[in-house]
């Protein structure tokens, strides 16, 4: 698949399929995003646009030796980074869910970071964190609250439609999450 694009035809075949978790042990950091995009549940891989700025941020950053790709997925994992989300049901946009189907993940969530033991998870969406939590005035950066134990922060959503951060901002609060992982 990798270097293949989706057509409309399986993009729209794409919605409502799980994406499985990328947990293991050793995970220094579970990052957590709010749904899988239709090309995600296309490729079967999470932020599956290989343009997706999380890539290119997640090296920017210092959190990966070089830009990964969504196929990476083995060599993500092996550098202590996990993903999973609170909705595991792909949608063209997360705006698609409602505050209950967010809220809803945070038990699954829960029971990831028990087994797993991330001493850190970053939740991708600062207004995903304030649903999922109930949080109304969290804002980017770490938080003061724990879960499972492990520390939790609030990074920017990577997806182009997030407007409000320019690459070198969405790096920049990355790179803030990378030095405390290290």
């Amino acid at each position: 698949m990798p270097g293949t694009r989706p057509t409309r035809a399986e993009l729209e075949a794409a919605y409502d399929r799980a994406v499985d978790d990328l947990v293991g042990p050793g995970l220094r950091v579970l990052l957590v995003g709010i749904n899988p995009s239709l090309w995600a549940g296309w490729s079967g891989l999470h932020f599956g646009r290989p343009s997706n700025r999380l890539w290119q941020t997640l090296f920017e950053a210092g959190l990966t030796s070089r830009r990964l790709q969504p196929e990476d997925a083995a060599e993500l994992l092996a550098s202590g980074i996990g993903i999973t989300n609170f909705v595991n049901r792909a949608t063209a946009r997360a705006d698609e869910l409602d505050d209950d189907e967010i809220r809803a993940g945070v038990p699954r969530l829960e029971a990831l970071v028990e087994r797993w033991r991330p001493p850190h998870v970053a939740v991708l969406g600062v207004t995903a964190y304030r649903v999922a939590f109930g949080r109304p005035k969290a804002r980017v950066g770490p938080q003061d609250e724990t879960l499972g134990g492990a520390r939790l922060w609030v990074l920017p959503n990577p997806s182009g439609l997030n407007a409000h951060y320019q690459q070198p901002d969405l790096t920049a609060e990355y790179a803030r999450l990378a030095a405390a992982v290290r």
